[in-house]
């Protein structure tokens, strides 16, 4: 997960990564380094899904593709990244009908 964080810290704008909302998961084990680059972490409490509520939405779209007991392990990244465009391209009615996609583009550009 620090590999990938730091991977985005060095492709978009400072100010697009301000913090992490995420469960108590193995992955974030590296939050004291996630918060040295100047994104702050927080942790949900446990078994509190509603917390992170965009992010368990975002998690039954992926379900469309890959059901759950999928081992995502053995999605190549090219099919996980193709995914990822046609969610993030898919107009949502919480956004008044426009994509994320869109709409984090509009937000990075007006950063740094």
């Amino acid at each position: 997960m620090l590999k990938a964080i730091k991977k985005l810290v060095k492709v978009l704008p400072k100010k697009a990564l301000k913090t992490f909302t995420t469960d108590r998961g193995k992955e974030f084990a590296c939050y004291k380094e996630v918060e040295k680059l100047n994104i702050k972490v927080y942790f949900t409490d446990a078994y509190a899904a509603w917390q992170r509520g965009s992010n368990e939405n975002s998690n039954g779209l992926l379900r469309e593709y890959y059901p759950k007991k999928t081992d995502l392990g053995q999605i190549s990244n090219d099919d996980l990244i193709k995914k990822l465009i046609l969610l993030n391209s898919r107009p949502r009615k919480c956004l008044n009908w426009d994509n994320p996609f869109n709409l984090f583009l509009k937000e990075v550009s007006h950063l740094d």
